[in-house]
């Protein structure tokens, strides 16, 4: 008895301990399957309108670390939804080769807003692997195949053909895309935060020639930590130059929603 009293204990801590371990989650920079992908965030109630994040880790890393889970707090959620599909370690060429974006593009209806943040991860190696990620510069049609080690090829377009083929996907399922600028980093020069890593005239030029609305959220966050102080902002950085801490989240969230408001735009009126 005292033997099988030992062994439905061990099973009955087994099960227990296989209900509670922490689930472990992929590298950053390692494709995820395409079902993994599709299994990700959705709208709370599908009859309201909703709000796409699509982005990178500045957006969501981890969950704290990045802006976009944080963005509800600034939302009347009972109104609309807000889902966070961005991907950490993508840049807006792998976002769409992964399939990240073809399974939002498939939830994304009519009425909705898709808020655009891309370009982190642009400015990495275009054929290196195995963090391909990198795209061409400019807003421009060039383009460059890639042949890999088993005989397939890629196209790799410029950053503002992929800015340019979100834009026109959302648009296309009667949704409205909205570019961000991107997320600063914790670097000073002179007392002064740095305000554009290299793709902020891309991303208004692209708004420009198609129409798009642009958000200009590195402004706002950027004037708000230089009031903090650099020594003050780097609490808010406690990794690196790039990811924040859940306060810092918080900022970049609330300069999302308030640079979503400089620009006037129809979103704003589910923002609290």
């Amino acid at each position: 008895m005292k033997i099988i009293g030992f062994v439905a204990s061990f099973l009955l801590a087994s099960v227990s301990c296989a209900q509670t371990a922490p689930v472990t989650r992929p590298d950053d920079n390692v494709a995820r399957p395409v079902d993994a992908v599709r299994a990700e965030a959705m709208p709370a109630n599908p009859s309201l309108p909703t709000v796409w994040i699509i982005g990178d880790s500045t957006a969501k890393n981890k969950e704290d670390l990045g802006w976009g889970d944080h963005f509800a707090h600034n939302v009347d959620t009972s109104r609309l939804n807000v889902v966070n599909r961005a991907r950490a370690g993508r840049s807006s060429r792998t976002f769409i080769k992964e399939g990240a974006w073809d399974s939002a593009l498939a939830q994304i209806k009519a009425g909705d807003f898709v808020l655009i943040q891309m370009g982190h991860n642009d400015g990495g190696p275009v054929e290196a692997e195995p963090k391909s990620r990198g795209t061409l510069k400019g807003i421009g049609e060039e383009t460059k195949t890639l042949t890999w080690p088993d005989g397939s090829t890629e196209v790799v377009y410029t950053y503002g053909w992929y800015l340019r083929k979100y834009i026109a996907d959302a648009r296309a399922k009667g949704a409205t895309p909205i570019l961000l600028t991107l997320t600063v980093r914790n670097i000073w020069t002179d007392g002064k935060i740095e305000r554009d890593m290299g793709y902020r005239a891309e991303i208004f030029a692209v708004g420009e020639e198609t129409k798009t609305p642009v958000a200009d959220m590195s402004e706002i966050a950027a004037n708000e930590f230089e009031a903090m102080g650099q020594e003050k902002t780097a609490a808010d950085f406690p990794i690196d130059h790039t990811h924040t801490s859940p306060a810092g989240a918080e900022l970049n969230a609330k300069a999302v929603a308030d640079s979503l408001k400089a620009a006037k735009l129809d979103v704003v009126k589910y923002l609290k």
